[in-house]
């Protein structure tokens, strides 16, 4: 993944897509800076991703309890991710502190940025949390919506040229080994892949794995993950969008889907896969997928996953996008979609209860990493 300059508007006019001659007139270009997080902005997700980062409570642990001896704080389960909630919000917050940071490092709140990270990202925590994955009742911890992301916040920090960064990389290197070998020893079993849009989806587990072992030149994690891809996925035709969303869905498994095979895919291979896959993609169909979710109550933990939808959306079809060829009769349609999806997610980040504003920031950051093809 190449390094961008992000920037947050509320508004996203998103020029994505040439015209062709069965086009409509794509819309206008963005104004300037649209397509960058400003400073100002990455402050803003800062603060929420702090705020998270060292809240204990309110927290979801997804922990087995063998005797009373189990029954702990999160903090003690988890000494380096015991905030935003739960395990995996905790991880891709400190990534989010880590790419904002990267972006801007004259933020606002860039000390307190390195001194959260400084004291989460410790040796002693980190083999805290490893001694923590391989308790045996720990095997299906957080697979796979926790174990990529943690790939991701190593990628990160691997590819970052900082001092503090590569201390706190070689700190995570430990637990970003044993779950990459989580992955090797795991995917091999997993029969099926999993369709779903919330935290067990297969080809969204897959794909920041794959970004990482790319990064990384773990070859035999990106072989795996490449022939997984191919066994569950490369035969898909016609796939079954018109059912999307579910009530709580934060993913799209009909796009991540396509997000993971863009990754694994030649751009011929990719293109052909893609038509067959989403046949009425290049008329915006089926509509509800291509049309941003509705979200009623933003206080309501499940319902808000639909803000997030709308943002996961959105770098799907940017990634899309990117992968196809300048001429595709798809491109002006997923282009709009990928502009009214990011509008409605980026309206959304501080709704002022804490059910969406742990996570969301999240979710925008990674959207606005993605450039926007020319």
């Amino acid at each position: 993944m190449p390094r961008f300059l992000l920037t947050f508007v509320p508004l996203l006019g998103l020029a994505l897509m040439p015209a062709t001659e069965s086009a409509a007139e794509p819309p206008a270009p963005p104004a300037p800076g649209a397509e960058i997080l400003t400073r100002e902005r990455a402050s803003a997700f800062a603060k929420l991703a702090l705020k998270g980062a060292k809240r204990e409570f309110p927290n979801k642990p997804g922990h087995v309890l063998l005797d009373d001896k189990d029954a702990k704080t999160p903090k003690a389960l988890h000494p380096a991710f015991y905030g935003c909630y739960d395990w995996h919000s905790a991880v891709h917050g400190h990534w989010m502190l880590v790419k904002v940071l990267r972006a801007h490092p004259d933020l606002p709140e860039a000390k307190e940025i390195r001194a959260v990270l400084a004291g989460h990202l410790t040796a002693a925590n980190i083999k805290v949390e490893v001694e923590y994955f391989n308790r045996p009742e720990a095997k299906s911890f957080e697979r796979p919506y926790g174990w990529t992301w943690l790939l991701k916040l190593a990628e990160e920090l691997h590819t970052w040229d900082d001092p503090d960064a590569k201390t706190w990389s070689a700190n995570l290197k430990p637990l970003a080994e044993l779950i990459a070998n989580r992955y090797v020893e795991f995917f091999p079993k997993q029969t099926y892949p999993i369709r779903a849009g919330v935290h067990s989806n297969t080809a969204f587990g897959l794909a920041f794995a794959h970004d990482y072992a790319r990064t990384t030149g773990n070859k035999k994690l990106q072989e795996l993950i490449e022939r997984r891809a191919k066994d569950y996925y490369a035969k898909d035709a016609d796939a079954p969008a018109r059912w999307e969303p579910d009530g709580a869905d934060f993913l799209s498994p009909s796009l991540c889907e396509a997000d993971l095979m863009r990754r694994v895919l030649r751009p011929a291979e990719f293109a052909t896969w893609f038509h067959e896959y989403l046949p009425g993609a290049a008329k915006g169909e089926p509509k509800n997928l291509f049309e941003p979710a509705t979200v009623t109550d933003r206080t309501d933990p499940q319902l808000v996953h639909l803000d997030g939808l709308n943002l996961s959306r959105a770098w799907c079809l940017r990634g899309v996008l990117a992968a196809l060829p300048k001429g595709d009769p798809a491109r002006a349609a997923l282009g709009a979609s990928a502009a009214k999806h990011a509008e409605a997610g980026l309206k959304h980040i501080a709704s002022g209860d804490y059910a969406g504003e742990h996570w969301l920031a999240s979710f925008a950051v990674w959207m606005l990493s993605l450039p926007a093809p020319e």
